[in-house]
């Protein structure tokens, strides 16, 4: 007599397939409804969106779903244990589904842990665990395929919860837009097949590099955050404690705030004598890097040509020297990079290099500019703003949130389109608290026509003399970059000569090249 029956050789079928679905797709929700016919709850959006909030397995459904499939299973572990024969379908459909429970069974586990759970309440969430999976999975007079990955299920759960929560804590929001970008951050971090990754792909998946792209101000480094702090990290079974910190392995560096040869040491390390100032060995940041470690380089395309071509090399063979140094040095972690350029230009332009572009490429992540999420959802301005207040005022966010949208609605345009995108929101949301006011920024887009228009009028009257036409040329091109070596660039002349013919007035920005902005690198402890 078989472990299942007919109805319920469906239901698990359609469970199963809920272990190893991206949970961000609108097909995540129909195997729920599959599962749950008549009891299934209808939900609000085609996809799972939340914002904040205790976590899905509040949700309705998927409270029903695992108490079903808590029934199910312990009558199908009676039958396993009367010595019931079974088919290899059945035994792999048990398998799953013992995954499934076990996985919200500790739902309250993860969430500890992921909030901060030190190392003796990880060893106390392995014994629970241990013994629950013995319960289900070490029956007598079967091999279950799961049986002899106890320690590798465990470690995988927790991956699985701090993705899901890191991917919605980047990403805010009920638009398609927003739904989409959390399906592309999940496949980053487990690619399509999860079952795959589960058998092999952890082990070696932080080798392919992830190139996170968009607009200024989109969030690309809070997506690098989500997929760098979501890796796989090994529990060690007789330590009783993950063998690293999902927080601590994630390091970020601003390309742009450094100059060549800096960059270079912060990468590489150095040995002493390297250069002038160079009075001991230092480790960089690919040496300290550990296995569950990994580098976000934003402004990639800021990275000068002589460090494109030792990061190729990194890229390639997983190999770095330091500087003024022979030996060969292994990179363990994986490398996460992030620009607002297209990068595709900077080759044509022969400021990139196309064999590190096409080492970066296997895996792109595009975070949309923020009048797509509203174009989908006008509604979604509010769901971030009460993200961004909760964020910047958590014990007054909901009178915030108010004041916020209240002051949007009545002093900028329905079709205000964020040029700054959602840091130009959230700018806006502090400007408000602090004066309940708030004046946009001009776009570079705007202040280049802006200023071409103007100076097309002067040459036609004849009014600039050829100095002070080369000025304003440069004022507008720099305008619109936001750089001074990309104005440079773009107008064929020494970076140096550039700056003197645009730099701004005290009223004007800072030049994002580094010479005044601060380093964004995240510092964790480093050894020589």
């Amino acid at each position: 007599m078989a472990w299942f029956s007919t109805s319920e050789l469906r239901f698990a079928r359609w469970v199963a397939e809920l272990n190893y679905t991206n949970p961000f797709t609108a097909e995540r929700l129909e195997l729920e409804r599959q599962a749950l016919g008549k009891d299934f709850e209808t939900e609000p959006h085609p996809y799972w969106a939340m914002v904040h909030g205790a976590g899905d397995s509040t949700r309705g459904n998927v409270q029903k779903l695992t108490a079903k499939t808590e029934r199910l299973m312990e009558s199908v572990r009676r039958k396993i244990v009367e010595g019931r024969a079974s088919s290899g379908e059945e035994q792999i459909l048990y398998d799953d589904l013992v995954l499934y429970l076990l996985f919200y069974q500790f739902f309250d586990h993860w969430r500890r842990l992921h909030g901060g759970g030190d190392s003796r309440e990880a060893g106390q969430h392995w014994e629970s665990y241990s013994q629950q999976f013995d319960h289900w999975l070490l029956l007598p007079g079967v091999q279950l395929p799961s049986r002899n990955e106890k320690a590798h299920l465990f470690a995988l759960f927790y991956q699985v919860f701090r993705a899901f929560f890191n991917i919605f804590d980047c990403v805010a929001g009920h638009s398609r837009a927003a739904a989409q970008l959390r399906s592309q951050i999940w496949q980053s971090i487990f690619t399509h097949d999860l079952r795959r990754y589960r058998r092999s792909l952890y082990r070696n998946l932080h080798e392919v590099t992830t190139l996170v792209t968009g607009p200024s101000g989109s969030g690309k480094e809070l997506v690098a955050q989500a997929i760098g702090r979501s890796r796989y990290i090994p529990f060690a079974v007789k330590e009783r404690r993950f063998e690293a910190s999902a927080v601590d392995s994630y390091i970020a560096l601003n390309v742009s705030a450094f100059s060549a040869n800096l960059i270079e040491s912060e990468l590489f390390g150095y040995a002493k004598g390297a250069f002038t100032g160079a009075e001991g060995n230092r480790a960089g940041w690919l040496e300290t890097c550990s296995g569950c470690g990994t580098i976000l380089l934003d402004e990639i395309g800021e990275l000068p040509p002589m460090t494109q071509v030792k990061l190729l090399r990194v890229l390639q063979n997983r190999q770095y020297q330091r500087m003024g140094e022979s030996k060969l040095r292994d990179f363990h972690g994986k490398i996460v990079a992030a620009t607002n350029r297209d990068l595709k230009q900077e080759i044509h332009q022969g400021t990139f290099r196309e064999d590190l572009y096409y080492r970066l490429c296997a895996d792109v992540v595009t975070t949309p500019a923020l009048a797509e999420h509203l174009q989908d959802d006008p509604a979604a301005i509010g769901e971030l703003v009460r993200f961004i207040a909760k964020r910047i005022a958590p014990e007054e966010d909901v009178q915030l949130s108010q004041q916020i949208l209240q002051w949007i609605d009545q002093h900028l345009p329905h079709d205000y389109h964020w040029p700054g995108n959602i840091r130009e929101l959230e700018q806006c949301a502090r400007n408000i608290m602090i004066r309940n006011h708030y004046q946009p920024a001009l776009s570079t887009e705007a202040v280049g026509k802006r200023e071409a228009g103007c100076l097309a009028r002067q040459i036609e009257q004849l009014e600039l003399t050829a100095d002070e036409l080369l000025s304003r040329y440069a004022q507008i091109a720099y305008a619109q970059t936001g750089s001074y070596k990309r104005a440079a660039e773009r107008l064929g002349i020494d970076r140096r000569t550039l700056r003197a013919r645009a730099a701004p007035a005290p009223h004007k920005r800072a030049d994002h090249d580094g010479a005044i902005e601060t380093s964004g690198i995240r510092r964790t402890k480093r050894t020589t």
